[in-house]
């Protein structure tokens, strides 16, 4: 299927990814349908854009004038395979294919793709950063945010493309292959979605699917699903060339390791003597986990050829991305950070621990039918308090036995209590360990609020 004027598509679903993948498709010459359950008047944007890209929106209760006239339907992430319209679809024998499926297909250049439950953005843009500061032309795109159909149609065969993908866009994809695949951790997560964790952790397998021994597959140790997966456990299901990497001081299937400090390096052909790539507090990123989510960027690096060398100075000049532990402010000895992209309990937990000083914690938000004992016990051990927002807060509070619990029903008042019991020398974190979409537009418009909220504080206190 080349996508071009012979094809008639129905793109399902117009977030970004829908919105982009129709421009992108009618560039090509294909006659485009678009459609969105949401009600016309959440809409309108939209179908405008659709429209202004010569496309025509249709209304699902209308879908069947064009159903006989498609030969493709494109799936938006946010919308399920089980769901009614695609059924509908495939009642008819449309292929449905996700937006990353159709960007590889119309991708020239090699793809480093990356999932996981946590660090996916952080460790896709700091891969693209890496191509960068070692003078490789690279494309960065799928669930960080810029749709990667936008990003691919540009690139040429000598460029890169880093792809962050989710386990929503891996459901549907047939041909998908990347150059190299990088599998971080498997946490409870999306099981609004998801019957079950092994449903979930098959839909994060798919990444490597149609990897053969010319591609490499990059994957945590410390991970007890993921390492599962490797070849000496009789697994057999990963076909790629294998890296493996652990935060242990050494261990006889990691090609990285860290040793007395520094991130080393085992590579799995040529001269065996491990090579010291950086060392450890030379990463300008808090926690163990974001030292994991560096030995996983550099890992893809160095299979996708690039100089062990360059790399140093490319991870110090890393700049943490928004949302995601970055500093907002420090006011009279407290340190302020926004976390709000840490949407699942294992993000939260993660950042708790990425501090060695107290924290006074903000949580809660829209629950994903993901416990939250263990986060609990994770806010009894690391935080001196937690004030909770948002549907999870009351089932957030259930599972802390020993730290202070107070309630906010906004996140000005969330800053303020926090605020209020917090002392010099500690931290106050942002991060939810939910969805936003409870209280907020988004996650960062999450983030934004707060880093307001902290603003405001600070600058009514230096006006006293």
């Amino acid at each position: 299927m080349n996508f071009d004027a012979r094809e008639t598509a129905l793109v399902i679903g117009l977030g970004r990814s829908g919105q982009s993948t129709v421009e992108v498709l009618r560039r090509r010459g294909v006659t485009v349908y678009a459609t969105d359950e949401k009600p016309q008047r959440e809409l309108a944007v939209a179908i405008a854009g659709v429209r202004a890209s010569g496309g025509t929106f249709v209304d699902p209760g209308d879908l069947n004038a064009v159903l006989p006239q498609l030969t493709v339907a494109v799936l938006s992430p946010g919308v399920p395979l089980t769901n009614a319209l695609v059924r509908r679809v495939q009642d008819r024998n449309v292929p449905v294919f996700s937006e990353v499926e159709v960007a590889y297909r119309l991708c020239r250049a090699p793809i480093v793709a990356v999932t996981g439950t946590k660090g996916k953005s952080t460790t896709t843009s700091l891969i693209g950063h890496l191509f960068r500061t070692c003078g490789r032309t690279v494309h960065v795109g799928g669930n960080i945010g810029n749709p990667l159909i936008r990003e691919v149609v540009d690139a040429g065969p000598d460029d890169w493309v880093v792809a962050e993908v989710s386990s929503f866009q891996l459901e549907s994809i047939r041909s998908f292959k990347p150059r190299v695949a990088v599998l971080l951790n498997l946490s409870p997560d999306h099981l609004d979605r998801y019957y079950s964790m092994d449903e979930y952790a098959e839909a994060k397998f798919r990444i490597f699917a149609n990897q053969s021994l010319q591609d490499a597959f990059v994957g945590n140790l410390d991970d007890e699903r993921v390492s599962a997966l490797h070849w000496q456990n009789g697994e057999g299901r990963v076909a790629a060339r294998q890296l493996w990497y652990t935060m242990r001081h050494r261990h006889e299937r990691a090609t990285m390791y860290l040793r007395d400090g520094s991130l080393l390096y085992a590579p799995i052909a040529g001269d065996p003597r491990p090579l010291q790539i950086l060392r450890r507090d030379e990463i300008p990123l808090a926690g163990e986990h974001n030292v994991q989510n560096v030995m996983a960027a550099l890992l893809a690096a160095l299979a996708a050829g690039l100089e062990p060398h360059r790399l140093r100075a490319g991870v110090a000049s890393f700049v943490p991305m928004a949302h995601r532990l970055q500093p907002v402010a420090d006011i009279a000895g407290v340190l302020y950070v926004d976390d709000s992209k840490a949407t699942n309990p294992g993000s939260a937990i993660a950042a708790l621990h990425a501090y060695d000083r107290p924290v006074v914690l903000i949580a809660g938000g829209k629950p994903k039918n993901t416990e939250f004992a263990e986060m609990g016990r994770a806010i009894d051990r690391r935080a001196r308090a937690a004030v909770l927002i948002g549907e999870a807060a009351a089932e957030i509070a259930r599972f802390v036995e020993n730290a202070p619990v107070l309630r906010a029903a906004s996140m000005e008042e969330a800053v303020a209590l926090a605020s209020g019991r917090a002392v010099a020398g500690d931290v106050v974190l942002l991060s939810p360990g939910c969805a936003s979409f409870d209280m907020f537009a988004s996650a960062e418009d999450r983030g934004e609020r707060f880093a307001a909220a902290v603003c405001a504080m600070r600058e009514a206190a230096g006006a006293q």
